[in-house]
Formats: C-alpha cells, structure tokens, sequence
C-alpha cells in the first residue's frame, strides 16, 4: 500500500507559497501588479522562520505591502509610462486655427482644416459658440475632434 504524504501547513510555507504566487502574477503580467504583496509576503515570511506570532506576520504583511505601495507606486508609474510617445495630432494641441464651420456643441457643428486634414471641431465649454472665419485655439484631442477654445491675444 502507498504512504499518504500529509504536508502541514505551516505558516512558513503559507508565506513561501504566497511569496512564489505573488512573484510568478508579477513576471506574468506587464504592469506592477503583486510586487508589493510579495515584499510583504517576504517580510511576513522571515517573521515565521524566526517564529514570531502569527498575528504579527499578518499584520506586517499587510502593513509592509501598504507601505511599499504608498512609497514606490508614484515613482514606479513615471518610469512605466515612459514608453508613451506623443502622435503627430498631439502636436496639435496650443495651436491656433481658423474655423471652417461654426462650432456649436448642441447642435454638433464644428470642422477646420488642420494641416490639410478635416477635424471635427468641439468647443471646451458647451454655452460657446465660435463663428466661422474666427480663430480658436486646440486645447485636447478627444477621439477624432479637436477641443478648442476661442484664441484670446495675449
């Protein structure tokens, strides 16, 4: 007859396997998903292998997981999104142009030719109208129209 293998689980093999967990979602994935869990599972691990309490390993994992969170999450983001790279439209935006057709948000009008392209012009504030032949300066780019505002002199 075959030996059943029973395996306990201890709480040094809950935060090792959790650790292994929370290590292989962050290779798997592309963002940072599970890197602060599994710097909290590291510190909760070494607390059971010195056998500290079980309370205070959860606690730390909890704890040390929101603090790595709080600390490197905002310089984690700026280096991310680095790999963002603006359009040619971007260029667009501060740039002052002549309307072709009124733009009236509640009526959906609104066009100018941009660099030898047509654009669906769209003013930023919905009670303004801006008259054909005046100018407007491109504030956003939402979907396929310009955002504009009307051009003030500076």
């Amino acid at each position: 007859m075959l030996a059943e293998i029973q395996i306990q689980m201890t709480p040094v093999i809950l935060w090792l396997v959790l650790l292994i967990v929370f290590v292989a979602v962050e290779l798997i994935t592309v963002g940072l998903v599970s890197i602060w869990l599994a710097a909290g599972a590291l510190i909760a691990l070494i607390v059971a292998a010195v056998s500290g309490p079980f309370w205070l390993q959860v606690v730390l994992f909890f704890v040390v997981s929101a603090l790595a969170l709080v600390v490197t999450r905002p310089l984690a983001r700026r280096y991310i999104n680095r790999r963002v790279h603006p359009t040619n439209a971007d260029s667009l935006v501060g740039e002052i142009i002549t309307v072709k057709e009124t733009v009236d948000n509640r009526s959906e009008t609104g066009m100018a030719v941009v660099h030898g392209q047509e654009w669906t012009l769209r003013s930023s504030d919905d009670k303004e109208v801006l008259p054909k032949d005046s100018l407007a300066k491109v504030v956003e780019i939402k979907g396929v129209k310009l955002i504009v505002e009307k051009y003030k002199e500076e």
